[in-house]
């Protein structure tokens, strides 16, 4: 039972420490585009890969083959 005055103070504090960074995290703009990550996934990247892919295939393999 005497366990559980030190444990109680000392989860308060923690909890206290976690509140404060979150409001931190809050102040400093890290919750303002909850919607960019889900939605930048969806895009199409391939069309850029497309567009360097100046390296014929006969290169690919010598370069593959050095490695």
């Amino acid at each position: 039972m005497e366990v559980i005055y030190s444990l109680i103070p000392g989860m308060t504090f923690f909890g206290l420490i976690f509140v404060g960074i979150l409001i931190w995290a809050v102040k400093h703009g890290q919750y303002e585009d909850m919607e960019g990550n889900a939605s930048r996934i969806l895009l199409d990247d391939d069309e850029d890969a497309m567009l360097r892919d100046d390296v014929k295939p006969s290169q690919k393999k010598e370069s593959n083959s050095a490695n």
